[in-house]
């Protein structure tokens, strides 16, 4: 490769940070320092989306005498329309430890309701990987009809079941046909089902409660109380940060402002803060009267004060060119913009 010109086609964007930043230091330019004996191009690979079509055509070509029947294959799938109320997943998991089941039941308002069992009667009763999706899709069932619901549309990665509860296939296993007859006394007593075969990898939710009920054992005599689980959009840093912080009117570097022109601390500095403040200056640099962050690469970044930091973030966020970016493209497009102070991230997050 020394004896040719490379064009590197990628869309690793660490790639072209390293090929095209002006100034690296460190274990970055002891890599480019590497690569400089080979005569290599960065070239941003393209969007792909738009060739996948024409390569596809192209791969099956068709003569010119042929007609393209470009008319819906069945005009009744458009017809479609999901059962607006109830839903249920349901799915079993088996194991080591034995034999677990677990149903979801969602209403039309998103309310969601979960139930796990463990089956115990396996050493009376062998069971199989068809009894246990039986029993997960009878619990769903029983569940549903306690809650006095009547219509409801059902969602399972076992096909098996619903073909066989649809009547598409038989049910020859003799195992099988006790379950499959309470099945159908069961759903006779809905006003109306329907039955969607769910892929293994959108039924997650259930899978997980069956394997939680896989994972534990729960005393008899003890009481599990509802399953909560939160979704948080913000670091808990970005939530806790106290408002009413004291306001001296100086800006957030003066201490190390003065240490670096005075080499002065403050009077009730303890050796430790000393310390910690000695280590803190060791990335900022004064050139002329103005204060500068060196950031990894050697950039020089302006060090800001709190009434300049509202008006970066807005015009950067949402100025003439601001795309509108979240909180921490928000921040690292600050920091390429040449600016920085303290609490970057966490006025970004707040701001945002």
């Amino acid at each position: 490769m020394t004896e040719y010109s490379v064009h590197l086609i990628s869309r690793l964007y660490p790639l072209r940070y390293l090929f095209n930043r002006p100034a690296l230091v460190g274990r970055l330019m002891r890599w480019l320092v590497l690569l400089t004996k080979f005569d290599i191009h960065y070239v941003t690979q393209k969007s792909i989306r738009g060739s996948i079509v024409v390569d596809h055509l192209a791969s099956l070509p068709i003569s010119d005498d042929r007609a393209i029947d470009d008319d819906f294959p069945d005009e009744d799938v458009a017809i479609v329309t999901s059962l607006s109320g109830w839903h249920m997943y349901f799915d079993g998991i088996a194991n080591h430890s034995g034999y677990r089941i677990g149903v979801l039941l969602i209403s039309s308002h998103g309310d969601q309701i979960p139930r796990f069992v463990r089956l115990a009667f396996l050493d009376r009763y062998p069971a199989t990987n068809n009894i246990v999706e039986y029993e997960t899709y009878i619990l769903g069932l029983e569940t549903a009809l306690e809650l006095g619901i009547r219509q409801m549309e059902v969602f399972g990665d076992s096909n098996m079941v619903l073909r066989h509860i649809q009547g598409e296939w038989n049910t020859r296993d003799v195992k099988l046909r006790p379950y499959h007859a309470y099945l159908e006394l069961l759903v006779g007593r809905f006003d109306d089902l329907r039955y969607t075969h769910l892929p293994r990898a959108y039924n997650q939710f259930v899978d997980a409660l069956a394997t939680l009920a896989s994972m534990i054992d729960i005393p008899t005599d003890t009481v599990v109380r509802h399953l909560l689980i939160e979704s948080r959009s913000v670091p808990t840093y970005c939530c806790l940060i106290d408002e009413a912080e004291f306001d001296d009117g100086l800006p957030w570097y003066h201490d190390i402002y003065q240490f670096l022109r005075l080499g002065a601390y403050l009077e009730a500095a303890t050796a430790k803060d000393k310390r910690a403040l000695r280590q803190l200056t060791t990335r900022f640099m004064i050139c002329g009267e103005t204060l500068y962050r060196r950031s990894a690469d050697g950039m020089l970044l302006l060090c800001l004060d709190r009434t300049s930091v509202d008006r970066v973030m807005r015009e950067v966020h949402a100025g003439v060119y601001g795309p509108h970016m979240g909180e921490h493209m928000l921040t690292c497009k600050i920091m390429r913009t040449n600016y920085f102070w303290l609490t970057m991230e966490t006025d970004c997050c707040q701001f945002v």
